[in-house]
């Protein structure tokens, strides 16, 4: 029997926990813990799992938040400090103990010292603020994520449709530019993205696609797409509105030898009886597969998590939750090697959750 404890953010002022029982496929709420305004984004420190960073998603003015973590995933405040703009809707530890976050709600970046702690922020870095679209349909910048590959920053920006490629400026912690770009298809409005084998996975918010290229070469190379797929699930009813909202590619293992690619929908529309879906791919010789449409009773998921991140087999399981209704947090386990998703838990003590890390006990 393992046990997990799940951290879940959402738009409240608190950061949740559950415990997570594989013996008995239960998911039971455990306590809430107090933190700035709606902490939507939570990561871990990549290396340290007793220390928590949070965005506070709040316009005007976001913020980012740093927690040391205790049992059953009791955290602690220890430092805020201004996100550097508004709308603060993704945060991620880098390898170098810097912490990057970015405002979508002003189209700013920001990647943040810390002390040898890594849980105190210093103020002395810089603002990236990225430019005005001059195509697509927004007509702002909307940098959704952060994420670095070797010694550069990846940030997706849905309303220029573009990956912006930063790295650090004469070795300067802190001080971050942009020094490449990487198009995307106009008007698809590219939000989340993961890279494996130097490929570039890519889920657009406003088309609701999946696509794959190669990652071009450093600084501002190019590549075309090898594969663009929808995710949307076959026959919709009418009046649905579909955005697409995050991508996993769990890593390899000996039960789950197939990277297969989960995608979740949103619907903002009118909604399926049965909820939105995950959207399972694979790649095959560069063409992406659908493998399976898992319809999970959630309503618009905008966040779900692996279990790999706990290790101890966590690997088998990806949470999920709705940013809407009233289905609560979910707990499905991997199946067919990863193929399909089989809702062994759920938990409705809160309705509504939009991201997880998972811990081991």
């Amino acid at each position: 029997m393992v046990n997990f404890t799940i951290l879940a953010g959402g738009y409240t002022t608190y950061v949740a926990s559950y415990l997570f029982n594989t013996e008995d496929n239960s998911l039971t709420y455990l306590n809430q813990y107090t933190t700035g305004a709606n902490p939507s984004w939570i990561i871990s420190h990549p290396t340290n799992k007793t220390i928590l960073y949070a965005t506070n998603q709040n316009t005007p003015g976001g913020a980012l938040q740093s927690f040391t973590v205790g049992p059953q995933g009791a955290i602690t405040l220890v430092d805020t400090i201004s996100s550097g703009g508004n709308d603060a809707a993704y945060c991620a530890g880098l390898s170098t103990g810097q912490v990057a976050v970015v405002n979508y709600g002003s189209g700013t970046a920001r990647v943040f010292p810390t002390e040898r702690d890594y849980l105190h922020f210093s103020n002395d870095s810089t603002i990236v603020t990225f430019p005005v679209p001059t195509t697509g349909t927004l007509g702002v910048s909307e940098p959704h994520m952060t994420y670095q590959y070797y010694d550069e920053l990846f940030i997706p920006d849905k309303g220029n449709d573009k990956i912006w490629r930063l790295g650090e400026v004469d070795g300067n912690p802190g001080d971050f530019a942009v020094h490449g770009e990487i198009l995307q298809p106009i008007g698809s409005g590219p939000r989340h993205i993961r890279i494996r084998d130097d490929q570039l996975y890519t889920i657009h918010e406003l088309a609701s696609t999946l696509t794959l290229q190669e990652v071009p070469a450093f600084p501002n190379g190019t590549s075309r797409l090898l594969s663009n797929v929808s995710i949307i699930p076959p026959d919709p009813p009418a009046g649905s509105t579909f955005k697409a909202g995050e991508i996993l590619i769990p890593e390899p293992t000996a039960d789950y030898p197939v990277p297969y690619i989960y995608t979740s929908n949103r619907n903002t529309g009118v909604q399926d009886s049965r909820g939105d879906t995950i959207a399972i791919f694979e790649n095959v010789g560069n063409n992406l597969v659908l493998r399976n449409q898992v319809y999970t009773g959630l309503d618009q998921i905008r966040g779900m998590m692996s279990g790999e991140q706990a290790g101890y087999g966590g690997e088998a399981y990806i949470v999920a939750a709705g940013s809407a209704g009233t289905a609560g947090v979910k707990v499905f386990k991997r199946t067919e090697g990863g193929a399909n998703l089989e809702e062994v838990a759920v938990n409705t003590v809160i309705p509504t959750r939009m991201t997880f890390v998972w811990l081991s006990q």
